[in-house]
Parts: C-alpha cells; sequence; structure tokens
C-alpha cells in the first residue's frame, strides 16, 4: 500500500476524524505549542495514533519543501475510485447529483482548491482523467484545506467515456468555454448536473467538449480573458445551489 504525507494542521485533522485508520504516525514540531494543534494532538490521541514531538527543521527534511505548519502525518494510502464504480455512485445518490468534471488540471493547487470548492458547494464528487492531471499529492491535498478526505474523488481512464456513462445516469453535462452559447448565469442547473472544466491554459480537450449537452461562459467584464480553475469551478457550483435554493412564496 503506498505511502504519503499529509501536510497541515486542518489537513492532518480532517485526515485523522475521517481514516485514523490509515495513519500510523503524527509529527509535530517542537515549537508549536497553541489550540490548533492541541487539537491535532487530542485527536491523534483518541485514536492511538503515535506522536512524534521534533525540531522544525526535521518536519522541513520530511515534507520535502511542502509547506506543514509544523504537522506531518504519515498515511497509508488505500486505493481511490476506480471508473466502474461511477455508476453505481451516481445511482446511490439521494437528490439531484451535482458533480464537479476536471479535464486536465495538472496544478496539484488548483485540484485541491477544486476539491475545497467542490465540498463548500455540497457536490457529491469531483471526476479526473488519470492521465494529463494532478495527482492527489501533499501540496494538492494540503490546498484542499481537508476537503481531500471527505470529496469522493475519481480518476477515470477514459473521461469522454465516463461523461457518457454520467449522460446514461440522467445528468445534464454543461461544460465552460469562452465561447458557450449562454451565460452559465442563463443556463438552467437545478437539475441533475456535471459541471465540466477545463485546465489551464488549453481548456477542455475536443473529445470533452463535443460530450458536453451544453457550453456555457462565465461573463468577463475587465481586461483579463479568463479565470483559474478553482475560481471558475466556485462561480459555476455556487451558481447551482442558487439556483437550487427553495423560493420563498
Amino acid at each position: 500500500m503506498k505511502e504519503e504525507l499529509i501536510c497541515g494542521p486542518h489537513a492532518v485533522l480532517a485526515a485523522l476524524k475521517a481514516h485514523a485508520d490509515e495513519i500510523d504516525g503524527l509529527w509535530v514540531s517542537n515549537e508549536r505549542q497553541d489550540p490548533r494543534v492541541n487539537a491535532v494532538l487530542d485527536a491523534a490521541r483518541e485514536t492511538n495514533i503515535k506522536i512524534h514531538r521534533a525540531p522544525r527543521a526535521a518536519l522541513d527534511r520530511m515534507s520535502d519543501g511542502v509547506p506543514h505548519q509544523g504537522v506531518i502525518a504519515r498515511r497509508f494510502a488505500a486505493p481511490r475510485p476506480i471508473h466502474e464504480d461511477l455508476g453505481e455512485f451516481i445511482a446511490s445518490i439521494s437528490g439531484k447529483p451535482l458533480i464537479l468534471v476536471l479535464d486536465g488540471v495538472q496544478d496539484p493547487h488548483n485540484l485541491g482548491a477544486c476539491l475545497r470548492v467542490a465540498d463548500a458547494a455540497g457536490a457529491q464528487a469531483v471526476v479526473v482523467p488519470r492521465d494529463r492531471a494532478a495527482p492527489l499529492s501533499p501540496v494538492a491535498r494540503r490546498a484542499a484545506a481537508g476537503a481531500a478526505e471527505t470529496m469522493p474523488l475519481f480518476q477515470v481512464t477514459n473521461l469522454a467515456r465516463a461523461l457518457d456513462e454520467l449522460k446514461e445516469a440522467g445528468l445534464w453535462v454543461i461544460g465552460t468555454a469562452a465561447d458557450g452559447e449562454q451565460s452559465v448565469f442563463q443556463a438552467d442547473l437545478k437539475g441533475p448536473v456535471a459541471l465540466v472544466l477545463g485546465g489551464e491554459g488549453d481548456g477542455m480537450r475536443r473529445l470533452t467538449r463535443e460530450r458536453c449537452d451544453l457550453l456555457v461562459s462565465i461573463p468577463m467584464g475587465g481586461t483579463v480573458e479568463s479565470l483559474n480553475v478553482s475560481v471558475a469551478s466556485g462561480i459555476c457550483l455556487f451558481e447551482a445551489v442558487r439556483q437550487r435554493l427553495p423560493t420563498s412564496k
């Protein structure tokens, strides 16, 4: 089973709460004595995780450049869900699914931020391709601020086929593009929806774009031509959230 590090008190605490059985050690800087770290230590003690106190320099070497704020956990990661699980997962969702699909997001900071946004918006899962995509690394986990431990992430072999599977499950697949047919604020996002966003620079690939039922754009009022993918994800996801809010009579 693969070993990985989780860096930062927020991400480590989330991992301890969600998957304590996968964590076999906690390293805390000698210099940290504060309520935030105490909460991590308490969670580790409750689940009998071995705690190591060490100089900050030792944690710097251990994290290999990933910011850790004096807290690192070592985890033996369980395998992530694979493509074959996606249809069954969608069928198990009660209510109207809201899924975020990322095509070609290769920056781990962006992947982590997108997981965090998806979690905040109440999306049920994030779908990414196995190739041309950032791994769920310590950098991505830290950027996710705990959402990597709670948000299902499906890494699929063939993204176009996965989109077909989502469509067969009754989801409306909506992609974002500068030349979208309408604004995301005009689109109907109240039903079962998979929102598809492209990665840094190139956006969605051709086959991904062709699988979309509708292309929408985010109106841009300034001089910049595009937004960071995590910002764009937040706009689209929370527009879906806004549309799904109950209306007062």
